[in-house]
């Protein structure tokens, strides 16, 4: 069989369920995000001091635009994966010719597209709010589309493990949710005394969104080459997981 075949029905499979139930998985977001640009970027940002003269809305653009693009693709694959392995459909994938990477791929697909279709929403939204400046468009596409990336195979990894409903929300929760708050999205890390600038070093999402915002603005808490490396290398190891995980069966097997 023609193994791309596969790969595409996997990805439009996956974007017609998206779109197909669009309030529940592009509405949100932009709410949730408009409520951020209102509480912190109008009624709290009216009164903080501009940031590498940029005005505190316009600071904190990049950093909700690329939290609605994480959460996007996360919850893209998780739960469509999951739903997958909860119904037994995937065995039929398992015993198909198509390889695993081919069947990460067609999920994760799905779910970059989403989150780059959310990110670019909520960015249109915040037109309403302030004139978002674009230093470096190729940056701006290199991060977004890696993010989202990344993302989806922590997605995909998370529904691997599951083993109930309520295991694919313990990570976004726990985890996912508090790393981005404390990714950089509501301040720069070089207002933070030193100690709290070190272990913010070491949350991964502080070099999405600051890598993100230099494509905006054209200023960074740390080296954009950094910031890319980092990012790769994460997609890599994830990616790396996902396949080996696949190949053993962990998750899939009763």
């Amino acid at each position: 069989m023609n193994k791309w075949v596969a790969y595409k029905t996997i990805l439009r499979k996956e974007v017609v369920r998206f779109m197909r139930i669009w309030p529940q998985t592009l509405l949100p977001p932009v709410i949730t995000q408009s409520l951020y640009f209102i509480i912190f970027g109008t009624f709290i940002g009216s009164q903080v001091a501009d940031i590498n003269g940029v005005s505190y809305m316009a600071f904190i653009v990049p950093g909700l635009v690329m939290m609605a693009v994480i959460n996007g693709a996360f919850q893209n694959v998780v739960s469509s994966f999951f739903s997958t392995k909860f119904m037994r459909n995937v065995d039929e994938l398992l015993v198909s010719p198509v390889p695993n990477w081919m069947i990460i791929a067609g999920y994760c697909g799905g779910g970059v597209l989403r989150g780059i279709l959310v990110g670019l929403i909520v960015f249109f939204v915040s037109i309403f709010f302030t004139q978002p400046e674009i230093h470096n468009i190729w940056i701006i596409l290199m991060f977004v589309t890696l993010t989202s990336l990344l993302f989806s195979l922590g997605g995909f990894l998370n529904a691997l493990f599951a083993k109930k409903f309520d295991d694919i929300s313990v990570f976004s929760v726990f985890i996912l949710t508090p790393l981005t708050y404390f990714g950089g999205v509501f301040y720069s890390i070089d207002d933070l005394p030193g100690f709290w600038q070190g272990l913010s070093k070491f949350n991964p999402i502080l070099y999405m969104i600051d890598g993100f915002r230099y494509g905006f603005h054209g200023f960074s808490d740390v080296n954009i080459w950094w910031s890319v490396a980092m990012l790769l290398t994460f997609t890599v190891v994830i990616s790396v997981l996902c396949l080996y995980l696949m190949r053993k069966g962990v998750g899939l097997k009763n």
